[in-house]
């Protein structure tokens, strides 16, 4: 099946409220979590040009490397570590405006400038992390926050 983003070059939030039903359309024919967080990655990562998109799943004591978009990542965090840790740890979105700036910070990427962590809850676990990176400080504000947690309900 051949599936086809089609997203304005509006505003962030335009392009976000365009973006959520195409994500709906698309997972919602899909029970296998890992093939839509695939496809919510790569839907992501085009229609927002990101340096880094994907996500980690939790595995015990620690997250793994699952389905992502852009260059190699690390592939286990341990719960509290960096950003990805840390938003497991809190079950809370993480926004980081520099990543340079944050204790403990994991350097998967040396281009990496600011990142937003969003957990994924199944029954009020955390199951997975949405991770993002970006090569600009400072671009994700709360208008990704509020979209973003949207996005991973539907997993």
């Amino acid at each position: 099946m051949s599936e086809e983003l089609h997203i304005s070059s509006g505003s962030k939030e335009e392009r976000y409220v365009e973006l959520l039903p195409q994500l709906r359309a698309v997972l919602g024919s899909e029970s296998d979590p890992i093939a839509n967080m695939a496809n919510m990655a790569s839907m992501l990562h085009e229609t927002f040009g990101f340096w880094w998109t994907g996500f980690y799943r939790v595995d015990g004591s620690e997250l793994v490397l699952g389905p992502f978009q852009g260059p190699l990542a690390c592939t286990r965090i341990r719960r509290g570590k960096g950003v990805c840790g840390t938003a497991w740890e809190r079950g809370e979105t993480v926004v980081v405006p520099d990543v340079n700036e944050f204790p403990g910070h994991i350097a998967c990427s040396s281009e990496s400038r600011s990142e937003i962590v969003v957990p994924v809850k199944r029954g009020g676990e955390v199951v997975a992390v949405l991770d993002i990176d970006s090569r600009e400080l400072a671009a994700f504000d709360g208008t990704d926050r509020h979209w973003l947690e949207e996005a991973v309900m539907m997993l």
